[in-house]
């Protein structure tokens, strides 16, 4: 499995492309699908990683809430291809109600890309409490 990390600051175009860092294309190829994220951003999943996410959203049980999840991802996914100048066009509904408009973070996430809209990014990138979330971490067998 490639993992996915890292991160890229770049700006989307007049047109709503991006131009997909190439460490970042080795790990989605040529095509992706994009969807909500949590936390404000968008979630980019490569056509594997989608298909494994959406075999656990599937085996999930039939509650309501799991239903309103299922509809958030699910609904709101598109699949996008890279050109070959390397860019990508985010449709414009995802853009919005992420609030991208210009510049834009990528971050790799090991399974996935998350991507931000700068101002959004910057203003939850913040790594005080990073050592209280180690502990938790280290709780559930994690290791630093």
């Amino acid at each position: 499995m490639n993992r996915l990390a890292g991160k890229y600051e770049h700006t989307i175009d007049a047109k709503g492309r991006i131009i997909v860092p190439s460490k970042i294309r080795e790990g989605l190829g040529d095509s992706f699908i994009v969807t909500l994220g949590l936390d404000g951003c968008l979630y980019i999943f490569s056509d594997d990683g989608w298909d494994k996410f959406s075999e656990q959203l599937e085996g999930l049980p039939g509650t309501k809430e799991i239903r309103q999840i299922k509809r958030y991802f699910m609904a709101n996914a598109a699949h996008c291809d890279i050109d070959k100048q390397g860019r990508t066009l985010v449709p414009a509904p995802l853009r919005e109600k992420a609030g991208i408009d210009k510049e834009v973070v990528l971050v790799g996430m090991i399974d996935k890309v998350e991507l931000w809209s700068k101002e959004r990014f910057d203003a939850q990138d913040n790594f005080d409490s990073i050592d209280e979330a180690a502990e938790n971490l280290s709780a559930l067998g994690v290791s630093f």
